[in-house]
């Protein structure tokens, strides 16, 4: 199968198109112009060039395909309200349907987030039935891809869209080139992690949401969410295994959310002066004091999504960053 994929060189993209290539597909790429992209530069794949704003770019992009996985997105989330992040994860998802449409492709995937479902307990996690939850963290990017996800399911409806939607929980793993999760590894081994607070997320490895959405082009059904997550561990739970394998001393201060608040809102009014994104902001400190815990075994039944341990997950992680220079010895 011809499968394009957007947002090819960021952490899930990349581990996506090594996944399509170890299944033998054909693989193109839609990146921005101009932009480098180191975790794709050795692969057998086709690049296109484009922006998710210019509509006429993704139909040339698309043409001759026969999938799309849409797994471009804005995932900042300084400042919480931002007009690129409706840009990007609304209108640009709006252009990825219409374009998908135009050349007439059989299947799309698009990448959403778990987020867009409220979160559980431990002991009764949410799943793609619990709705939307998370409004009250004040966040543009939570909020577009909710709206996303309202728009992929009324073209679905009303226009045939053979389109489904994969919801990533908190993914860490190899190839992630900013880096993005792995900043907290890189931290985590600097001691730059004071403590933790009493929330918690559902973790996962990166490989196994790639499984998941290659799975989901013959795999699942039109029109369902499918979040993709493996292991609900509080921040102590995390922080402790992850320090095993950087073989550091595992945070042991434990935040109250009060002070953790407080924290958060000095640092965010102190780059709102600074203009320089803070280490925790208020809106994220909200959600680090929350467990936004997930039940994946939709995914994990009907679309064979595998349960990498974390620790591998971390390990893989470190290994691949120390070998671009960019973790600390």
């Amino acid at each position: 199968m011809k499968v394009m994929v957007t947002g090819a060189d960021g952490l899930l993209g990349s581990n996506v198109v090594r996944k399509l290539l170890a299944c033998g597909h054909q693989v193109g790429s839609f990146v921005q112009r101009g932009k480098p992209t180191p975790t794709l530069d050795d692969l057998p794949i086709e690049k296109r060039e484009g922006d998710l704003l210019e509509p006429e770019s993704l139909v040339r992009a698309f043409d001759g395909y026969h999938a799309v996985i849409h797994a471009a997105a804005n995932t900042s989330v300084w400042p919480s309200r931002s007009k690129i992040s409706w840009a990007v994860n609304m209108t640009g998802t709006e252009h990825v349907l219409d374009a998908v449409e135009r050349v007439q492709a059989d299947r799309l995937v698009c990448v959403g987030t778990a987020n867009s479902f409220t979160p559980g307990t431990k002991e009764h996690p949410g799943d793609e039935t619990t709705g939307f939850g998370c409004a009250s963290y004040g966040l543009d990017y939570i909020d577009s891809k909710y709206e996303a996800l309202k728009l992929i399911r009324q073209r679905v409806a009303t226009h045939n869209l053979p389109a489904l939607v994969i919801h990533p929980t908190f993914m860490i793993g190899p190839f992630d080139s900013t880096p993005s999760s792995g900043m907290m590894l890189i931290r985590l081994k600097q001691g730059r992690i004071p403590g933790y607070t009493s929330g918690g997320k559902s973790w996962t490895h990166v490989g196994d949401v790639a499984t998941a959405i290659v799975n989901s082009l013959t795999a699942g059904r039109v029109g369902e969410s499918y979040i993709a997550g493996n292991w609900n561990l509080s921040y102590k739970e995390f922080f402790e295994l992850a320090a095993q394998e950087l073989q550091v001393k595992a945070p042991s201060l434990h935040i109250p959310k009060p002070v953790t608040l407080v924290g958060g809102l000095i640092a965010s009014s102190i780059a709102a002066v600074t203009h320089k994104p803070p280490l925790l902001s208020y809106h994220m400190a909200k959600v680090g004091v929350d467990g936004h815990y997930y039940d994946s075994s939709k995914a994990h039944r009907e679309l064979d999504m595998p349960r990498t341990p974390m620790d591998v997950a971390v390990r893989e992680c470190m290994d691949w960053l120390m070998a671009q220079g960019k973790f600390p010895a």
